[in-house]
């Protein structure tokens, strides 16, 4: 299992990653505020990294449910300073989050390594081009309707059956575009256009949405359907969810957990795949896995 980026290939047969998240909007649902300045924002950024992210994927443009969409012009000034900024101290992966070419191509120019999209690369025409002549790795997402509307009356006859349908669909015309299928990951969608029972179905089947040997990215951190699965209100109870549903997804060989606390998250997926053990059968030990870094302590 291989993912292809501008950056090189990482091999994902023995050890999951972790994405960690660097919104630098005003109005997010979980931190929106907290990272718009510069400064903030590669702190932040360090603060991932120390904690063992091998990945951060920089946002411009909140899309939670009824989020209002921002013009290309204001998403590129918020996200190229951060980008060019933490390119020019870290050597790792770098993930645009956008839906709109004219922001991955300038965040690409900026360093950027990956293009991470809500819309699959269906929003904007000129995207499955950019993508192609960068060779960045491309995360194609499943999301029924826009945010804006998204959560309104998501109906499926069979929702795990057309979100496989749809990845089907994006490998072959994205690979028709010119994006090599190395490149390509696939992310379900949890919480952009589903409900409760949906998203539940969906991380009960996962081994069922993987199409053509590609990887599945998970994004379920701070979500509000773990609200609604535990009856609880208060958002900031939703982190230990999260690391059981990465856990979970782990022993399910989902490979890429884009989290915003990415220590915990971490942790759990190193135990499992410890318990699990490596391709030849052996104890999945400390001395067979590669060093990580889990709270700012390498091992």
């Amino acid at each position: 299992m291989i993912w292809k980026t501008r950056r090189g290939t990482l091999d994902l047969s023995r050890r999951a990653q972790v994405m960690g998240i660097l919104n630098v909007t005003p109005d997010s649902f979980s931190d929106g505020g907290r990272h718009v300045e510069l400064a903030a924002a590669l702190t932040h950024a360090r603060e991932l990294i120390a904690a063992g992210a091998e990945m951060i994927d920089i946002g411009g443009e909140s899309t939670r449910p009824g989020a209002l969409p921002v013009s290309a012009e204001w998403e590129i000034a918020r996200t190229q300073p951060v980008v060019a900024a933490l390119r020019a101290e870290w050597d790792g992966l770098i993930s645009i989050d956008t839906s709109k070419a004219a922001v991955a191509k300038v965040a690409l120019a900026a360093g950027a390594d990956i293009v991470n999209d809500v819309s699959g690369l269906r929003q904007d025409g000129q995207m499955a081009e950019v993508c192609a002549a960068s060779g960045c790795g491309v995360v194609v997402m499943h999301m029924l309707g826009e945010p804006r509307t998204m959560q309104a009356h998501p109906q499926y006859s069979d929702v795990v059956a057309e979100v496989q349908e749809f990845f089907v669909e994006r490998l072959a015309s994205l690979t028709a575009a010119g994006i090599a299928a190395e490149a390509l990951c696939f992310d379900p969608g949890i919480g952009f256009g589903k409900t409760l029972e949906h998203n539940l179905t969906l991380l009960r089947q996962l081994a069922d949405l993987v199409v053509g040997g590609r990887p599945l990215l998970l994004g379920v951190s701070r979500k509000s359907f773990i609200d609604k699965a535990l009856g609880t209100t208060d958002p900031a109870q939703r982190e230990w969810p999260t690391v059981a549903i990465t856990a979970f997804a782990r022993q399910h060989n989902v490979l890429l957990h884009r989290v915003h606390e990415v220590g915990p998250n971490l942790q759990a997926l190193r135990m499992i795949e410890a318990l699990l053990g490596d391709a030849t059968g052996r104890s999945g030990g400390e001395r067979d896995l590669p060093k990580s870094r889990v709270d700012g302590v390498t091992w």
